[in-house]
C-alpha cells in the first residue's frame, strides 16, 4: 500500500488560479486534487482520460458542448474520455475537490 499526504506533494499552477497537486495513482487511475480561485478560468481542453471528479468546497461551472452546468461542494461528475470541457469559479471561495483519471495521467498540468 502506498500512502501520500497532501502535504508532500507541490502544487503546479496550471493555469492563472488553478493549483493542482497530483497525488497517488496506480496503473489503472490516478487522484488529483485542484484549488481553482475565485474568477479563474480553465479553457476548453480534452484528453484521452476518463475524469471523474468530486467538490469538497465552493462551486465550478462547467461549461460541455456548449452547455453550463454548475456543480457544487458535495456533488460529483463524470467527464468521458475525449469530451471537450472547461471550467470557471464564479464563486466567491475558492472550488477545492479531486478529481480521478483513467488512465492515470502523468503530469497535472491540465493543459498538457
Amino acid at each position: 500500500m502506498e500512502i501520500v499526504p497532501e502535504s508532500d506533494v507541490e502544487a503546479v499552477e496550471a493555469v492563472d488560479g488553478a493549483h493542482l497537486k497530483l497525488l497517488a495513482g496506480g496503473e489503472n487511475m490516478n487522484v488529483q486534487h485542484f484549488s481553482i480561485d475565485p474568477g479563474a478560468t480553465v479553457p476548453e481542453h480534452s484528453h484521452p482520460h476518463e475524469q471523474t471528479g468530486f467538490i469538497l468546497e465552493g462551486a465550478l461551472t462547467f461549461v460541455v458542448d456548449g452547455e453550463t452546468r454548475v456543480v457544487e461542494a458535495g456533488d460529483s461528475y463524470v467527464l468521458p474520455g475525449g469530451e471537450a470541457h472547461g471550467a470557471e469559479n464564479r464563486g466567491d471561495v475558492p472550488a477545492v475537490g479531486l478529481d480521478i483519471f483513467s488512465p492515470p495521467r502523468d503530469d497535472p498540468d491540465w493543459m498538457d
